[in-house]
């Protein structure tokens, strides 16, 4: 069964950094994209960004500029270097991947927040 496992959330101030890990385990097919969501209180789940496995990325227009995500296909692992943080930021992340055509799995989520 795929396993991902998230880290790096915590607390910093406005205009600080943070960078989420996500590893993978047990993936049967082969990652095809991993990605970042995020989901703030009250407010729908959104994409943060995406990889491919072949390196393609995309991100939400809120994020372009200030976050970057990057993968590491032998260790099955994506990372999201978020900097200039802003509160509006301040959510809860979850890791997803795509094992083969069409398994999707979640990470249990980590929280980041962004005081004022």
């Amino acid at each position: 069964q795929v396993q991902l496992v998230e880290s790096g959330g915590g607390l910093v101030q406005f205009g600080e950094s943070l960078r989420l890990s996500c590893a993978a385990s047990g993936v049967v097919f082969g990652i095809n994209v991993m990605g970042w969501y995020r989901q703030a209180p009250g407010k729908e789940r959104e994409l943060v960004a995406t990889i491919t496995s072949g390196g393609r990325t995309k991100y939400a227009d809120s994020v372009k500029g200030r976050f970057t995500i990057s993968g590491d296909n032998a260790k099955n692992t994506v990372y999201l270097q978020m900097n200039t943080l802003k509160p509006e930021d301040t959510a809860v992340y979850y890791c997803y991947i795509e094992d083969g055509p069409r398994d999707e799995f979640w990470g249990q989520g980590t929280q980041v927040t962004v005081s004022s």
